[in-house]
């Protein structure tokens, strides 16, 4: 339809846990209206996988060259996608990439999967490197959902991800703030490994064991949480601050996911003042001991159905593409501590 725009959003997450697709048609003329076709998940191969994990410690040339392959894998599995479920061909590819380095406060970020090579492979229209632009501007880059929170989720006061980090949207009146509240999937993953799982399948790990309340209150205490925001947070705080801390314990691996699951309930109910609603999504609101423990804290968790519980990210990066090509504002000041509202993200084609 001539009032509508197809569009591919695509979000690789800090959990490394796969590329999400997301197909939508957008309303030209009510971008809240929208419609989502089809959405999919694609397993990384075994080797990028590695790859992408092991990525902040390599040298600049290999982070070149893992660019230049990523773009090459997203372009396929965004090629084999709309094959394999005959969609028609989409105006646009939205792309968030994979996050490398994120320390805006010195000024670095930098997200891989080259959006020329997507553009070169697939001829479909590509934005991505979104991040950059705001940091140049002395914002934090991050969060970058907020924008779609407000957009195209209105009627709740609080959007929670349960990520690799969790981030918070809170709406008030007609502002929106947003932050990083904290780590999530990035240690419980790197918890579980360490016991043969990929992950904490439903909480069954983090349910068996024992809080460490010394422990507890230890990460309690982690200066970031007692910052303002604007603030957001990348995986050399965890790498830096939040596994030593937790190594130098000395915890059997389901103490420390059972520690770390009642420290992340605690920082996101400190960061929910009142009883409206909370709009989940994410690959951790699949982790019943993590939701048991938010409920006990009184939170009002509303679950939504299974596609934007696990594509509200590639979602909204769909939309932040539409607002791009638009030039539309789609980074906040107000989310971010940039000195403006803009519009961010490099177009090819």
């Amino acid at each position: 339809m001539a009032d509508s725009i197809n569009i591919i959003g695509l979000m690789s997450g800090t959990s490394v846990d796969g590329l999400d697709l997301c197909y939508i048609s957008f309303s030209k003329n009510k971008i809240e209206d929208y419609e989502i076709i089809n959405c999919k998940t694609i397993d990384y191969p075994k080797y990028l996988k590695n790859e992408l994990i092991n990525v902040i410690y390599s040298e600049n040339e290999k982070i070149k060259d893992l660019d230049l392959k990523f773009g090459e894998f997203i372009a396929h599995s965004v090629n084999k996608f709309i094959s394999e479920n005959k969609l028609p061909v989409p105006d646009l590819i939205s792309s968030h990439g994979h996050t490398v380095f994120h320390e805006p406060n010195i000024g670095k970020t930098l997200q891989i999967g080259n959006g020329s090579i997507i553009y070169k492979i697939t001829g479909i229209r590509t934005v991505n490197n979104f991040r950059e632009q705001d940091v140049k501007l002395g914002g934090q880059g991050a969060p970058l959902v907020p924008i779609g929170d407000k957009l195209l989720f209105k009627k709740f006061k609080y959007c929670l991800n349960l990520g690799g980090f969790v981030n918070i949207s809170i709406k008030n009146s007609d502002e929106i703030f947003a932050y990083d509240i904290c780590p999530l999937n990035t240690v419980l993953n790197f918890y579980s490994k360490k016991i043969g799982y990929e992950y904490d399948h439903d909480g069954n790990l983090s349910s068996e064991g024992t809080v460490d309340e010394n422990l507890l209150n230890e990460l309690n205490q982690l200066s970031y949480y007692s910052e303002k925001y604007p603030k957001s947070l990348g995986l050399e705080f965890v790498l830096e601050k939040v596994l030593p801390m937790i190594d130098s314990y000395k915890l059997c691996e389901s103490d420390v996911l059972a520690t770390y699951v009642r420290h992340v309930a605690f920082q996101i109910s400190n960061n929910i003042m009142d009883d409206e609603k909370v709009l989940i999504s994410g690959g951790g609101s699949f982790n019943k001991t993590l939701i048991q423990s938010l409920r006990n804290h009184n939170t009002n968790l509303v679950i939504p159905d299974s596609q934007i519980l696990n594509y509200k990210e590639s979602l909204i990066f769909g939309l932040l593409g539409y607002l791009r090509i638009n030039n539309k504002i789609n980074c906040l000041k107000s989310v971010t501590g940039a000195s403006k509202d803009h519009s961010s993200g490099d177009i090819y084609g």
